[in-house]
């Protein structure tokens, strides 16, 4: 069921894209708002992270089944998924003139970012910031960060 759920998700976004795909000619007007939004919302990164975004929601609503909130792994998913949203709006503010840069490659290291920062959470309910284990996982985080801001400039 949530295989179908994400194929459903990601078949939508690949349809949109197509649907906007070589619409234009040389007498183009300027897009508005919503055509440059869906220039983003169609890129590879856009995907992977909109892929990631589903199976963490797909695995929420299987985990408040049997657990509460108060359950780890459920407050760890509730984290992952407030990040994975913001990584998306950042996707989306990206300028019309930049979306070449918002490669596959580029999803997968926010998704990875995104769950080194949800093992980050993790280590930092368990031992605070002065262990060693938390220092190298925030060290990953950083490191992540540096390679998608060196893509996005």
């Amino acid at each position: 069921m949530n295989f179908l759920r994400v194929a459903l998700v990601v078949t939508g976004v690949f349809v949109t894209a197509s649907i906007g795909y070589g619409q234009g000619g040389p007498t183009q007007k300027k897009p508005v708002a919503a055509e440059v939004v869906s220039s983003q919302r169609s890129s590879p990164a856009y995907a992977e992270v909109l892929l990631r975004r589903t199976e963490i929601e797909a695995e929420l609503e299987s985990l408040l089944v049997e657990y509460t909130e108060d359950y780890p792994k459920v407050k760890q998913d509730r984290f992952e998924l407030d990040l994975i949203s913001k990584e998306s709006d950042r996707l989306l503010a990206v300028k019309p003139a930049d979306a070449t840069k918002l490669t596959e490659a580029l999803g997968k290291l926010i998704v990875r970012k995104v769950e080194l920062q949800g093992e980050l959470w993790q280590l930092q309910q368990q031992f605070g910031d002065a262990h060693p284990d938390v220092k190298r996982a925030k060290r990953k985080v950083e490191i992540f960060e540096k390679a998608i801001k060196e893509i996005l400039g």
